[in-house]
């Protein structure tokens, strides 16, 4: 029988779909949660997760783990690893009735947080209980649930169905959590509970995580308000013939180099916020939301609230993208500035060259007549001197001699001038020839 091999990763990346089980809430409950920063790394924070296991004898989860959901004592730990975030969350039995305790966070040991080596990013605290019908739970609207919020940004909203009301107010108490009260009606199982619990902790971590954007906006708002005057009094300067052109593509060089790391320092901030602003989007949508006593949904204080800080970051991503496309395109019309006067430089010079080799030429000429002349003399000279005594003989003075010698000395000195020119010109067109071939 043959047996198919199978990708190394093949189990790994099945699993990973069910490595986050969600909870199961089956009565009143509180459920706390914090979100930290992973500043000692990911193995550190796994360290970390260990230490606290083993404070309550819990069993450890497999080595490299990005997910553990086990008991803590009489409680449940729920801990998840991001990529840029570590989540710990409590699920503490509702026993007394209160609904926000402030000594919630006793949870975990004081000392093992003080060693915690990540920075909050956010923190709720979930308040679970259950009504009877919708009747009840807007009754307890109006008289109690409404008063452990801030009333102007109060959130709330039947969802799935009407099986469950979601409020909560996205603030900040005194104890420095953001609150959120989970009410649910008739027969909601346990495995629903822990479904809608889940998703209103990842609405609050994940806005947190994309509201981390908006400081990063707003620094590239201010320096490319800065980069952008700076260009502008470059493109001022391309204007003016007068300016020197290498000058001003040095600046305008300067200027791309800047926004080119501006660019590179905040891409990922932004390419990663629109991920968190999108599963904020997806999991408000799947709640579902049903208006509760005219109070406002979560949907519409996301619109309100959440989507203007998010749209400035579109913004600024947007100005930036700009930017460099405009430092680019002032740089490409300045680089064709200054090659079309190098061109016209480099034109002057071969017309200079070309005045030169033009004079040269006349020179060469006038030197090679020159030198028929001398080489004339000196061979007239000669030959009086050979055939001298046989003019004498014959009765002919030197001066006739001479004189009849003159020219054909003269003519055979210039064809032999033209024959060594003939001959050093085709000598150069052949060299010329095979360097081409």
């Amino acid at each position: 029988m043959h047996i198919l091999s199978d990708m190394d990763s093949r189990y790994a990346l099945t699993n990973e779909l069910h490595a986050r089980p969600f909870p199961e809430i089956d009565g009143p409950a509180q459920v706390i949660t914090f979100a930290l920063t992973l500043d000692g790394g990911a193995d550190a924070a796994r360290a970390e997760l260990i230490e606290l296991l083993d404070r309550f004898g819990a069993d450890h989860p497999p080595p490299g783990d990005n997910h553990y959901y086990g008991p803590l004592g009489r409680n449940r730990l729920k801990w998840e690893l991001h990529s840029e975030f570590v989540t710990y969350t409590q699920f503490v039995a509702h026993e007394d009735g209160q609904p926000f305790r402030e000594d919630l966070m006793s949870a975990f040991p004081g000392d093992w947080l003080e060693r915690l080596q990540g920075r909050v990013i956010t923190a709720t605290q979930i308040s679970v209980q259950y009504a009877r019908d919708c009747a009840e739970v807007e009754s307890r609207m109006r008289d109690e649930i409404r008063n452990w919020f801030v009333g102007e940004s109060l959130a709330a909203a039947y969802v799935l169905e009407r099986n469950a009301v979601v409020v909560g107010d996205f603030r900040i108490d005194e104890a420095g959590h953001v609150r959120f009260a989970l009410i649910g009606l008739g027969e909601i199982g346990p495995r629903r509970m822990g479904r809608l619990v889940q998703r209103v902790q990842e609405i609050e971590t994940y806005k947190a995580m994309a509201m981390l954007t908006l400081p990063v906006a707003r620094k590239v708002f201010a320096e490319a308000g800065r980069l952008g005057e700076r260009l502008s009094e470059v493109a001022t300067c391309m204007t003016d013939p007068k300016a020197a052109p290498r000058e001003t593509l040095e600046d305008l060089l300067k200027i791309s180099s800047e926004v080119e790391l501006l660019s590179s320092e905040s891409s990922y901030r932004f390419s990663a916020g629109r991920a968190y602003r999108a599963i904020v989007d997806q999991r408000i949508k799947v709640l579902r939301e049903e208006r509760i006593l005219e109070r406002q949904l979560f949907s519409e204080f996301m619109m309100r609230r959440f989507e203007p800080a998010m749209r400035t970051c579109d913004a600024a991503e947007k100005r930036l993208e700009d930017l460099s496309t405009h430092s680019a395109r002032a740089s490409e019309l300045l680089s064709t500035r200054v090659n079309v006067a190098v061109t016209e430089q480099n034109r002057q010079l071969l017309e200079s060259m070309n005045r030169r080799a033009a004079l040269q030429m006349r020179l060469q000429e006038t030197v090679e007549g020159l030198s028929v002349v001398a080489i004339s003399y000196y061979a007239v000279n000669l030959l009086l001197y050979l055939l001298g005594p046989l003019a004498k003989h014959y009765g002919l003075g030197k001066t006739y001699l001479a004189a009849a010698l003159v020219p054909p000395v003269m003519g055979g000195g210039w064809l032999m001038v033209r024959r060594i020119k003939a001959h050093v010109a085709r000598a150069f067109d052949d060299r010329v020839g095979k360097d081409r071939n």
